[in-house]
Order: C-alpha cells, then structure tokens, then sequence
C-alpha cells in the first residue's frame, strides 16, 4: 500500500478512508469508519489513539466481537492461504510459516482451548514476537478470567493497528493551518 502523509490521510472521503484504514484492526472496517468523522488528524499517532479510543469505548461483547473478527494464528485460514495481506505478512514475520508438525500440532490444539475457554482467537501481535513467544503467551494467556483476556487482547489489537497505521502514514506532521 502506497504510503500517505497526514494531509492525504485528512482528504480522503469516508469511503476511501474506510477502504484504506478498514483492515487496521483485522476485518473490521467498522473501526475506521467510526473514526473517518474525527478528522483531521495532526498525525498518525492521533489517528492510532482516536481507534483505539473507539476500541476501549465498546462494550464488553463489542470488544469480544473484535476479537472475534482475528483469525487463528497458524489456524485453517493460513494454511489455506486465505489470511489478507497484513496477516499473512504478520504471522510470516513471527515464522508462524515455517512450523514443525509437533508446533502445528500444539498450536492448533492450544487454540482449540483458548477458543472453547474464551469464544474468541487468542490475538498477539505477531510482528513484536516470534513462533516461541506466540506459543508460550497463548499457554499463559489461557490461565486468564474472560474479562483478563478480553482486554490482553484488545492491547494486542491496538498494537497491531498500531503498526498497520505505520505501514500506511508518513510520519510527516500535518502542517498547522
């Protein structure tokens, strides 16, 4: 994706800002278009809070439904190539890619559990971690309450969005008008 500077990222229209900024959290264009009206935005990090205060502000099953909206990590989705872009290059990064049988294995029954514990996919921002870390966090993560972990994984969420955000800005301000 062609990278934008702030000022772009102000003029664009609700819909090309929703088709831009739609999979910043993963399947839910909802997110960019409920933020589209707060512009302009003085930088990228203003538009990262403004989602992130949009995530913080659902309730409790809204943020489950976020969640929910994240595929497995090295689940069906991946191995049949069917992640979008931004994941496929995320689980690449972390070497969810390039799994041995015996951690397909583990990682498909762990989230198996945390799916059945929790009703939503364990979500970690694959490119801050490597195939170890994922497999050792969704081990520790399943000790959480329903609540612990909604919102562990919501903190993801925004992480990912984060550097989705990165990948699409300019760091150039916009200038003051």
């Amino acid at each position: 994706m062609a990278s934008l500077t702030i000022a772009e990222v102000n003029k664009l229209d609700s819909e090309e800002f929703i088709e831009t900024f739609g999979n910043v959290v993963e399947n839910c264009k909802l997110a960019a278009s409920a933020v589209w009206c707060h512009r302009p935005f003085q930088d990228a990090d203003e538009l990262n809070q403004t989602i992130a205060d949009f995530l913080d502000d659902l309730p409790q099953k809204g943020k489950e439904g976020v969640l929910r909206c994240h595929p497995d990590l090295a689940g069906r989705l991946a191995m049949a190539g069917q992640l979008t872009a931004e994941s496929t290059q995320e689980q690449k990064a972390a070497g969810l890619d390039q799994l041995a049988p015996e951690e397909i294995t583990a990682m498909t029954n762990l989230n198996r559990q945390y799916k059945a514990k929790f009703g939503f996919p364990f979500v970690i921002c694959a490119r801050l971690n490597n195939k170890e870390a994922i497999l050792s966090g969704l081990t520790d993560r399943l000790t959480h309450s329903r609540q612990e972990e909604t919102l562990a994984g919501l903190e993801e969420v925004k992480k990912i969005c984060r550097l989705r955000i990165a990948d699409i800005v300019t760091s150039q301000p916009s200038p003051q008008v």
